[in-house]
């Protein structure tokens, strides 16, 4: 208990002096000058940062995919045709990809892995709550 107690003290502290940078809950992507709608997300242990990524209907969206693991692969599905978004694509650990695709449709579409271990009864990542929302505007 005395070490969680100082482990939460250490972070806070770092934070407060801008050390650690919290994770981003919600980001909206940044519109170049070619018109191209860019952000990065991180894939780490069970969770995507940020989770909720917000983009503009009718314009192309680039996403930088870094995964920070060190041993597991980790993919990004988002399958709504109906709304321009047809995307799968795996990142092994340690790597970056990109991916491109222009949503068409407002709304808000989930975006998970469904990546798991070889192990019999072992849970998605998506069950382990890697999953977030992509909305456009």
């Amino acid at each position: 208990m005395r070490t969680l107690a100082i482990a939460a003290v250490l972070t806070v502290s770092l934070l407060l002096m801008g050390q650690v940078a919290p994770a981003a809950e919600s980001v909206e992507a940044e519109v170049g000058q070619d018109g191209v709608q860019r952000a990065t997300m991180t894939m780490d242990s069970y969770e995507y940062a940020p989770k909720h990524l917000i983009v503009q209907a009718g314009k192309p969206v680039e996403l930088t995919l870094k995964s920070v693991t060190i041993i597991v692969p980790h993919n990004l599905l988002l399958k709504e045709p109906d709304a321009g978004l047809d995307v799968n694509q795996t990142v092994s650990s340690g790597d970056t990809e990109k991916v491109r695709f222009t949503p068409t449709k407002p709304g808000k579409y989930t975006f998970y892995c469904d990546k798991k271990p070889p192990i019999p009864f072992a849970k998605t990542h998506r069950e382990k709550g890697m999953e977030g929302t992509l909305e456009v505007r």
